[in-house]
């Protein structure tokens, strides 16, 4: 089963109120070493608020601290190829949305053939899309439901129509994102699921 971690510095353990300001990225450094010696797969660097060149920065440090364990945790950048490509990191994560590069597109920005090209879905087509255009993974979500930032209830899609986004995917690998817990993990597994994705699930 594929364990697939997604950063959010302000939850992670070490976090900004918990870290010196000369440093505010120890926590998601600290996350890196242990989910590497967790055994943990991937690891998706997702601060999206942050400029290219501090998340270049940041990327290299999480890089460097998950090639250092004795796991083989690879390091994916959420939506930006550049920073990726610049940091040296495993692979890229795209977003769901029109205005995203495709998978194809993302390819050719990698000159490494092993880059690992995750992408976002929320419905069939979108599964069907992505599996067509030879994505590595699938991260298909909001499986169960959950609370937006907002603080709305987010429904989630169940697992009925998980099963159904892993037919479509076909030969693709889905990961079971939203709400996941290690509790109703093994259910998402035996609803086709090849794995499991979450923030929380890792922190």
């Amino acid at each position: 089963m594929f364990r697939y971690a997604i950063t959010d510095r302000r939850s992670v353990k070490g976090a900004p109120s918990q870290s010196p300001e000369s440093d505010r990225f120890a926590g998601l450094v600290d996350q890196a070493k242990r989910l590497a010696a967790e055994g943990v797969d991937f690891l998706q660097l997702r601060e999206k608020d942050l400029e290219a060149k501090e998340l270049i920065g940041v990327a290299r440090r999480i890089i460097t601290a998950a090639r250092a364990g004795s796991g083989d945790l690879r390091v994916l950048v959420n939506g930006r190829p550049d920073v990726a490509i610049a940091a040296g990191a495993d692979g890229v994560h795209l977003p769901s949305g029109p205005e995203q590069l495709t998978v194809g597109q993302m390819r050719r920005l990698f000159a490494d053939s092993r880059a690992v090209i995750s992408v976002a879905c929320h419905s069939l087509d979108e599964v069907k899309r992505a599996s067509g255009d030879g994505a590595d993974l699938i991260l298909f979500s909001p499986i169960f439901g959950k609370l937006a930032t907002d603080g709305e209830e987010i429904a989630g899609v169940g697992l009925e129509r998980l099963a159904e986004a892993c037919r479509v995917a076909g030969g693709t690998p889905v990961l079971a994102l939203g709400g996941v817990t290690m509790e109703n993990a093994q259910a998402c597994v035996e609803a086709g699921a090849k794995g499991v994705a979450g923030i929380r699930l890792f922190g």
